[in-house]
């Protein structure tokens, strides 16, 4: 089953919501290619905050 922003493990719920969001899409993604639960949402939150180092919020005056 995917997870969604209101559905996801447990591990995540202490994850900034833009680096849940992503680890979400991330493990899911994983899901989808075979991966086992645990190891997806490990891999997943790794990525997604390696994501978000290099990839900071813009802040929406400087757009």
């Amino acid at each position: 089953m995917p997870w969604t922003k209101r559905d996801y493990p447990p591990s995540m719920k202490n994850l900034d919501e833009r680096v849940r969001n992503k680890a979400i899409e991330i493990a899911n993604a994983l899901l989808e290619d075979g991966y086992e639960e645990g190891r997806a949402i490990a891999i997943a939150t790794a990525q997604a905050k390696e994501w978000n180092e290099h990839h900071p919020e813009q802040d929406s005056d400087s757009k």
